[in-house]
């Protein structure tokens, strides 16, 4: 059994299995026609099932209390429960992530035609993790920061703000996203300019305000933005910075590069709200989109896509209502899937190509 992992997982890059004649061959197979086949030791389990987000799918029991089975999870990064028993439990022999505000397992089932977040033998940049002071947030936050293969410090560079969802991290580009390597493949082959993106934690708080995520806006203006021009070597004009996000970070996007368009000359909204999901009104902050003539002015590229599976999609319909006969410069694009990292990796790949050019 015992197919090789996906590589850059949250918790290691080359994982161990563990120990057989302990613990049971347990983990997974990725099957020729893309379905999952999970063996999982639970001895005293009464019932075993894997659960994706309410699709759930039983496994089978032998005699000596491993549970298998073969399950069509879909194509690309997929998350889902194990349960056992009714509960939620992380299996320390399947791949773990981090969403759903907890660690998670997953699988990353390959698509077809879709090899450019492959880990090939080509130059590749780093990831840094960076601590900084926000004065909004009253604490220490946290942030990774990509530079490119042939980083020189004596250059100065555009930058990329880019945001994970709601209940994520800082680390989803990386390990779910797989920013650094789809980054890697398109400066190899030459189809995007040099960039650092920086990521931050888009769910920060100041341990009072219980409304994650809405505090990360101001952080990013009034604390992350200095910290990153202060420290690296970046271009600090309206048209070198760039953000995106995918859900909410999409909607921080939204946010921050409208209210503030002297400042960003691009964003990207992947699975992206223009107005805040839970709201039916329409924001302030979108009063720019009433005026085409400032808007295709202040942004060269405004970028909208989505899965064509995505369970909000009626939200993304009412924003596409909402522009409906207004002369905007706005690129529209979907993609097959749903709310999910294979869908937010497409986003990235078309996306960086348009930045900075």
């Amino acid at each position: 059994m015992n197919s090789p992992w996906p590589l850059d997982t949250a918790v290691s890059f080359d994982p161990y299995y563990g120990e057989p004649d302990r613990d049971g061959d347990q983990g997974y197979e990725l099957l020729p026609d893309g379905r999952v086949r999970f063996h999982v030791l639970a001895p005293r389990a009464r019932e075993v099932a894997i659960d994706q987000f309410g699709t759930l799918s039983p496994l089978a029991r032998d005699e000596g209390g491993m549970w298998t089975g073969d399950v069509d999870l879909g194509r690309g990064f997929k998350y889902f429960f194990l349960k056992i028993d009714g509960a939620d439990v992380l299996c320390p022999y399947l791949p773990i992530g981090y969403g759903c505000c907890r660690p998670m397992n997953f699988v990353d089932v390959p698509v077809p035609g879709e090899d450019w977040d492959a880990l090939a033998d080509i130059p590749h940049g780093a990831v840094t993790r960076r601590y900084y002071p926000s004065r909004v947030s009253g604490r220490l936050e946290v942030c990774l920061v990509y530079t490119p293969p042939a980083f020189d410090p004596a250059r100065r560079y555009p930058v990329l703000y880019l945001q994970h969802g709601y209940g994520e991290n800082e680390t989803g580009w990386v390990y779910q996203g797989h920013l650094g390597r789809i980054a890697d493949r398109l400066l190899h082959d030459g189809e995007m300019a040099e960039m650092i993106v920086v990521m931050g934690n888009g769910m920060a708080w100041d341990g009072r305000n219980r409304d994650r995520g809405m505090m990360f806006p101001r952080i990013l203006v009034e604390d992350l933005i200095p910290f990153v021009e202060a420290d690296y070597p970046v271009l600090t004009d309206k048209w070198s910075r760039a953000m995106a996000g995918l859900s909410m970070g999409s909607y921080q996007t939204s946010l921050v590069t409208l209210t503030h368009s002297d400042r960003f000359g691009y964003a990207g909204l992947f699975s992206g709200f223009l107005n805040a999901p839970w709201s039916r009104e329409r924001e302030p902050h979108t009063r720019i989109l009433d005026d085409p003539e400032r808007f295709n002015a202040d942004f060269r590229v405004f970028y909208r896509a989505m899965g064509t599976e995505d369970v909000f999609f009626d939200r993304f319909a009412a924003d596409d209502a909402m522009l409906a006969g207004r002369p905007l410069n706005i690129t529209r694009r979907t993609f097959p899937g749903g709310h999910d990292w294979s869908v937010w990796r497409r986003c990235i790949h078309d996306f960086l190509p348009m930045l900075f050019r």
